[in-house]
């Protein structure tokens, strides 16, 4: 066996932000998010049915949340739980460094 590293086979050019499932159970999901200037389209909010906590491993980027007049800076180590239910966007990343994330998907 031998191990996978979460920063390999990442494409020099991304048209669009890149999602790739990297593990799921009965409850969760554990995906690769990576993203080069990327921000969600104007006037789209995720608001997913499962929580998710999101951890940025490289880049930077910022979220902001549904009816939060500030939005929530991300560097490298930074994470934080998304739950069911919250509107939420991502207004910038990185346009100079592809920014890498963790997301686990996951039921209550």
């Amino acid at each position: 066996m031998s191990p996978n590293n979460v920063f390999e086979n990442i494409p020099s050019e991304l048209p669009k932000e890149l999602f790739e499932e990297l593990e799921s159970g009965k409850s969760f999901r554990l995906e690769r998010i990576v993203s080069g200037g990327h921000v969600s389209p104007p006037d789209f909010w995720y608001e997913q049915s499962q929580h998710e906590w999101v951890i940025l491993l490289r880049g930077a980027a910022r979220i902001e949340f549904d009816g939060d007049a500030d939005s929530v800076e991300l560097a490298p180590g930074n994470y934080l739980t998304i739950h069911s239910g919250q509107r939420h966007r991502v207004v910038w990343t990185d346009p100079d460094e592809k920014t890498v994330w963790l997301a686990i998907h996951f039921e209550e």
